[in-house]
C-alpha cells in the first residue's frame, strides 16, 4: 500500500482529485485541524492589554472609538505577511475573511479611510515599543540555535552595523540621493541603520534618516560594551570615534579605504610552502588633527569561483586575535546583507500604505515586527525551512484552521494518508460475492 502511495505522490497536483473518493472531504477533519487561524496561533507571543497600554502612552488612543493600537497593529501585520499593495486590496481581503478574523480577537474591519487616518495619526514609536518588547522577550530563544548562529568563541560579543535604503515616490518626504539616468529627477529614499548580534540575526537597534545621511552617524561608541566586536564596512571609518572604541576596549574590523594616509611601523607576511602569500599583517598609525590612532591592518587573498582572486584589505584594532579570526569576523558581515535582502524579498516594501514620513515608519516597523515572529517560528521548528519557504506557506495557510507547528513539521502528512487509504482495496459488495 505504501509502494503504491508513494507511486501517486509522483502524479500532477491537479489529478489528484480524480483518485480521491468522492465523500473523502467529509471523512475527518485531517491531522492537523485546529479551532483557530494559523494567524491567531503566529502572534499568541502579543499581549493585548500591553500593546493598548503602549499606544496610550504615545497618545494614540486619543478619540478613538474602536480602531485602537491592537486591531490597527493586527490589520498591519496581516496586510504585510500577505504582501498586499494597496488600502483597497487589504479592506476587500479583510471583509471577506470577517468570521475568521474574528476568532483572533479582531472585532473591526477598517475602512480604507480609517485605515488611511490611523497611519497619519498614530505614532509610529509605539509601534517600535512593539518591536523592542517582543525582540526583549524572545533574546534567549533567538541566541540559542547554534545550528544557524555559529559556535565561534567571539560570535555572542559580535555586532554588526550597516544601512539599507529604500526608495520613494517623493524626494518631499526623505532626502534622496542621485538622480535617475534617464529623466534627471531626485527620488527620494528613507535609510534604515540597522544594528543586529549575530547570533540572533535579526535587528535590535533601529534608526531612520533620509537616504542622504551619513552612515557614521550611527557607530557611536557609547553604545557598545567592554569586549565587544563591531564589524562595519568602510563607509563608517572615523578615526576619533575609531580611538573611542579602543580606550572602551571596544574591537572593530572594517575594510580598508584605499586613499587613507598612514605611517607603517611594522610589516609582515605569512607566506605559504609554495611561496605565495597568504597573510599581510602591517601595524600602523593614522594622524588628524591632534589624533594618532594606531591600528592593525591584515591583508588577505579572497578566492572565489569563477573569478579573478583579488587582495583584500581590512583594519582594526585588535592585536591578539588570530589573523584567520579577523577574516572570519569581517565575512561574518555579509549576514546583515542577507538580512536586508530576506526582508525586501519577502514583504511589501515597494508600495506604502500612505503618503506621510509617519506612514511609512509605521510599515516598516510591521514589517520588522513581521520578519521577527517569522524568524521565531523558524527557531522553533525542527524541520528545517528556508526562510523565505516558511514565509510562502504561512501566507498561504495564513486563515487555515489547522495546527501551524505540527503541519509545518510534517506537511505532507495528510496527503500520505489520503493516498495511502486511496490505494486500499475497495470493500466487497453484495454483487462482488456473487
Amino acid at each position: 500500500k505504501q509502494e503504491r502511495a508513494d507511486s501517486i505522490l509522483r502524479i500532477q497536483p491537479k489529478l489528484l482529485p480524480l483518485l480521491l473518493p468522492q465523500n473523502f472531504s467529509n471523512m475527518h477533519k485531517g491531522t492537523h485541524f485546529f479551532g483557530q487561524p494559523v494567524y491567531g496561533q503566529l502572534i499568541k507571543c502579543l499581549n493585548k492589554d500591553k500593546i493598548v497600554e503602549m499606544s496610550r502612552n504615545h497618545g494614540g488612543e486619543r478619540y478613538i472609538k474602536s480602531f485602537d493600537g491592537w486591531h490597527h497593529l493586527l490589520t498591519m501585520l496581516y496586510a504585510v505577511i500577505l504582501r498586499f499593495d494597496s488600502l483597497r486590496e487589504i479592506e476587500a481581503s479583510m471583509l471577506a475573511e470577517v468570521r475568521k478574523l474574528g476568532h483572533i480577537g479582531l472585532r473591526t474591519i477598517p475602512r480604507r479611510s480609517t485605515l488611511s487616518d490611523a497611519n497619519a495619526r498614530r505614532p509610529e514609536k509605539f509601534f517600535e515599543d512593539v518591536y523592542r518588547d517582543l525582540y526583549d522577550a524572545n533574546r534567549a530563544v533567538l541566541s540559542s540555535d547554534s545550528r544557524r548562529n555559529g559556535t565561534e568563541a567571539w560570535i555572542k560579543r559580535l555586532r554588526i552595523i550597516d544601512s539599507t535604503t529604500i526608495s520613494l515616490f517623493s524626494n518631499l518626504i526623505f532626502k534622496g540621493v542621485g538622480r535617475h539616468p534617464k529623466t534627471g529627477r531626485k527620488k527620494g529614499g528613507i535609510k534604515v541603520h540597522t544594528v543586529i548580534s549575530a547570533n540572533e540575526n535579526v535587528p535590535c537597534d533601529i534608526r531612520f534618516t533620509s537616504a542622504a545621511t551619513n552612515d557614521s552617524f550611527m557607530l557611536a561608541p557609547a553604545m557598545y560594551s567592554n569586549g565587544d566586536i563591531v564589524a562595519m564596512d568602510r563607509a563608517y571609518i572615523n578615526y576619533e570615534k575609531f580611538e573611542e572604541l579602543t580606550e572602551r576596549n571596544v574591537v572593530y574590523v572594517t575594510k580598508l579605504k584605499k586613499n587613507l594616509v598612514y605611517e607603517t611601523l611594522v610589516d609582515c607576511m605569512d607566506m605559504d610552502p609554495s611561496g605565495r602569500m597568504r597573510y599581510r599583517e602591517q601595524v600602523v598609525v593614522f594622524r588628524k588633527g591632534r589624533i594618532e590612532h594606531i591600528a592593525r591592518i591584515v591583508t588577505y587573498v579572497d578566492i572565489k569561483k569563477g573569478r579573478q582572486p583579488r587582495l583584500i584589505q581590512l583594519l582594526t584594532n585588535d592585536f591578539a586575535m588570530s589573523l584567520e579570526a579577523i577574516v572570519l569576523i569581517y565575512k561574518r558581515r555579509w549576514q546583515i546583507e542577507s538580512l536586508f535582502r530576506q526582508i525586501k524579498q519577502n514583504f511589501p516594501l515597494r508600495y506604502f500604505y500612505g503618503e506621510s514620513g509617519n506612514a511609512i515608519k509605521i510599515q516598516i516597523w510591521v514589517t520588522l515586527i513581521a520578519n521577527l515572529l517569522m524568524t521565531l517560528l523558524q527557531q522553533r521548528l525542527k524541520r528545517r525551512w528556508s526562510f523565505s519557504g516558511l514565509a510562502t506557506m504561512v501566507r498561504i495557510i495564513l486563515m487555515y484552521y489547522i495546527n501551524l507547528d505540527s503541519f509545518l513539521e510534517s506537511p505532507d502528512e495528510d496527503l500520505k494518508r489520503m493516498l495511502t487509504e486511496c490505494a486500499e482495496a475497495p470493500p466487497e459488495t453484495e454483487e462482488d460475492r456473487q
